[in-house]
């Protein structure tokens, strides 16, 4: 959602061009690669409180403190709004959501040292300024109103787009964070296949994950109220992609797609154009409100591109947008599941079969029932805990397969421990803070803040 615009680029005179934008992701498999984002909230440690972009330890702060190790700024009106450095990006979501939006890297081994790396940085410069970072999918405490917005033009248009559409659009913006993987295809048919398997198996990824059940202090009822909240966003950029199980998927449908899903801005001369709910069709006339007598660039597409928000979203690679952000372990654990199931043929081929005569309706069910009882929703003649069993074996035996190897011989598999514990056990990481929340936490959630943080 949050990355540096990409005006400029070739005009676009024919819909063949974004067609071809998408089978330029196309790679031989020796250049595929693992992109990891995870999001955090950010919190001062005396009061508890989300900080704001302004404040003396707020994320104005945080940004520049980075900057000693090599990171280099992106300012927008004078605002040092996001940070790159080697193909990583340090991002802001709208309610000050930290974001570390990955290089591509060739191995979950090398992820993780990434994370690592990361929050090591963001740990120091946030022990001098006196806050913490959380992870988790929901902020658990801070309402709505008491929440900052950064200073991002881009965040203002959307906001009002959001409250003309579902109920939940603000909450999304400014009290969730994710973690999520990018992953590449080989050929339209392998993302096509690739697409499928991951828009099915998205909520066994929302129910390992789940990690936000609180909301303003209290128990919301859900296990994953991040996710939910997607359901009631804004219906025209959100969901599971029926389209993409038709006959005739590919990239051209997913181009028509894209070009019903209504605009947010476009970028000129760096401001932020205001064009919420035309059409890019329209753009392709010339007849674009905003811009009368214009054209888009490649560039405008690109940015177009990145506001849909389904389950599952392509680029040019594919993103795995399913879950709750977390502690660092399930930062690896989470493209550790998605390499093993898509990088991997055996694998894939394993993933599909399990999945392929699964109904839309059946995929509507798992979307609508999964936040609110992650592992213990019953699924045809079983429970989700047990069809989630035999994903993580499938990824475990795709990733050992893959013999991605670290320094001293290990592959990738372990990544999934993590992952094997909470399908064991049947109880998702919301329910372990529930049960907290209802013992000795004594129906507070300020002990987050301490047990969980980073």
């Amino acid at each position: 959602m949050s990355a540096p615009p990409k005006a400029g680029g070739l005009p676009i005179t024919s819909k063949r061009q974004l067609i071809e934008y998408f089978e330029a992701g196309c790679k031989p498999r020796a250049d595929w690669r693992i992109g990891t984002e995870h999001e955090k909230f950010v919190f001062d440690l005396r009061t508890l409180h989300t900080v704001s972009y302004e404040q003396a330890n707020g994320i104005g702060a945080v940004l520049r403190g980075l900057q000693r190790f090599g990171w280099q700024p992106v300012e927008e009106h004078g605002n040092v709004i996001a940070l790159t450095m080697d193909g990583c990006n340090i991002t802001l979501e709208p309610g000050g959501q930290f974001e570390l939006s990955g290089a591509p890297l060739r191995s979950i081994h090398e992820t993780c040292a990434e994370v690592g790396s990361h929050l090591q940085q963001v740990k120091e410069v946030g022990g001098e300024l006196g806050i913490g970072l959380l992870g988790m999918g929901m902020n658990p405490k801070w309402p709505r109103e008491d929440t900052p917005w950064m200073p991002k033009d881009r965040y203002k248009i959307m906001r009002k787009q959001m409250e003309r559409k579902g109920k939940l659009g603000i909450d999304m913006m400014n009290r969730t964070c994710t973690v999520q993987t990018n992953l590449d295809f080989a050929s339209e048919a392998d993302m096509v296949k690739k697409l499928r398997v991951s828009l099915a198996l998205q909520p066994i990824a929302t129910a390992l994950f789940a990690d936000s059940p609180f909301t303003d202090g209290k128990a919301n009822g859900f296990m994953s109220y991040r996710s939910h909240i997607w359901t009631d966003t804004d219906p025209d950029r959100c969901g599971t992609l029926p389209f993409a199980f038709e006959n005739g998927m590919g990239f051209e449908r997913y181009v028509d797609y894209m070009l019903d899903v209504p605009m947010y801005f476009v970028y000129r001369d760096g401001e932020y154009v205001d064009a919420a709910g035309q059409s890019f069709r329209d753009f392709m006339q010339g007849k674009l409100p905003a811009l009368p007598g214009e054209i888009p660039t490649m560039g405008d597409w690109s940015d177009h591109v990145t506001t849909a928000f389904p389950e599952v979203r392509l680029k040019r690679y594919l993103e795995m947008r399913g879950a709750d952000g977390g502690p660092w372990d399930r930062l690896c654990a989470l493209p550790a599941l998605w390499v093993g199931l898509l990088y991997d043929d055996q694998a894939l081929d394993a993933a599909w079969d399990l999945v392929k005569d699964w109904t839309a309706e059946e995929h509507a069910f798992l979307r609508r029932e999964v936040p609110k009882q992650a592992l213990h929703v019953d699924f045809r003649d079983r429970k989700l805990q047990q069809w989630t069993l035999e994903v993580i074996a499938i990824a475990r035996a795709g990733l050992q397969r893959r013999a991605a190897l670290d320094r001293i011989g290990g592959d990738e598999s372990g990544f999934l421990n993590v992952l094997q514990e909470i399908a064991e056990s049947g109880k998702c990481p919301a329910e372990e803070k529930l049960e907290l929340y209802n013992g000795r936490w004594n129906r507070s959630v300020d002990p987050v803040f301490v047990e969980f943080a980073y």
